[in-house]
């Protein structure tokens, strides 16, 4: 079950990103075992996910542009499962 269920919402977090920003690059990583015992963790996991995409659409735009830009994009899983989100974004022709 928790298997499918963490396939399940990163195949969904990919695919809204996607969507969204036609990204060059983009990997969408659940650390949702590293957080057992913390807040927001519960069995089955699909609670922490780590983000690291590369658009065209960030550029020019500020961190704190870009946070709200993947926020927005994924505004129903975090009011929903997803209780954290780190977020790595950038344009193609900056560096990593």
């Amino acid at each position: 079950m928790s298997y499918v269920t963490t396939m399940h919402t990163r195949d969904i977090i990919t695919r809204k990103l996607t969507e969204a920003f036609t990204p060059a690059d983009l990997e969408v990583i659940d650390e949702s075992d590293k957080h057992a015992g913390h807040a927001g963790h519960r069995p089955g996991g699909a609670t922490h996910f780590q983000v690291y995409i590369v658009a065209k659409a960030f550029q020019g735009k500020s961190r704190l542009e870009r946070h709200r830009m993947v926020n927005a994009a994924l505004a129903e899983e975090l009011a929903g499962g997803v209780h954290a989100l780190a977020i790595h974004a950038t344009a193609p022709s900056e560096p990593p």
